[in-house]
């Protein structure tokens, strides 16, 4: 652990010492940074779907395999959501894809214990969910992509999604 320690402060150390900034290099430096363990999500919706979106958070921010993960969705239901509503999933690692399932989303709901029930009325909600993530999940980068239409194959909702649970070899310092 000294050594660790040890080592961080010298490369620190070296770091300050030659941080000798050129011109050619100042754009560099603005570019955004590339951040590992994260999570993004598009709503590729139209606005006349029966859901829309307004945002999802997730705590804690990124998720971390093998832990409790609170996800806050927020949005407005233009139309009633009745039984039969439904969700083709998939999720790929890379171009490989992983799993491709249509979930019964009112039945998905029950079995979830959720905090909204079919049939869902129009009106604004805000959802909390609590799920636990497997420890098993590999670090990688996953795309999961959320189409839901109604009992009457009407859009309902399109999500795209991206976690990356590839952990950073840093400690973040910030």
């Amino acid at each position: 652990m000294v050594g660790f320690l040890s080592l961080s402060l010298l490369s620190l150390l070296a770091g300050s010492a030659f941080s000798v900034i050129l011109p050619e290099q100042e754009v560099i430096l603005d570019a955004p940074a590339r951040t590992m363990e994260g999570w993004s999500y598009v709503n590729c919706g139209l606005p006349s779907d029966v859901v829309q979106v307004k945002s999802i958070t997730l705590f804690p921010d990124p998720p971390k395999p093998g832990k409790d993960l609170i996800i806050t969705a927020v949005g407005t239901v233009n139309q009633v959501v009745e039984d039969g509503a439904f969700a083709d999933v998939t999720v790929k690692l890379g171009l490989i894809k992983l799993l491709h399932k249509q979930f019964d989303v009112c039945h998905e709901a029950r079995a979830a214990n959720a905090s909204i029930q079919c049939p869902v009325e129009k009106g604004e909600y805000t959802v909390v969910q609590n799920v636990t993530l497997p420890k098993e999940i590999p670090p990688a980068k996953f795309s999961v992509s959320v189409r839901g239409y109604t009992a009457e194959e009407e859009d309902m909702l399109c999500l795209d999604l991206k976690v990356d649970f590839m952990q950073s070899p840093f400690p973040r310092v910030f």
